[in-house]
């Protein structure tokens, strides 16, 4: 009993672990394309 709950611990935090990277990753990208239309602005 204790090993299946450890496992669906595990895959628990993996599942919430991708979700963070690729929301981290998005907001990378957002964060890059403001930048990159204030520099068009500013041209």
């Amino acid at each position: 009993m204790i090993r299946k709950s450890l496992l669906v611990l595990a895959a628990s935090g993996l599942v919430l672990a991708t979700a963070a990277c690729n929301t981290v990753k998005g907001l990378g990208r957002d964060i890059e394309s403001v930048g990159q239309a204030g520099d068009k602005a500013m041209k």
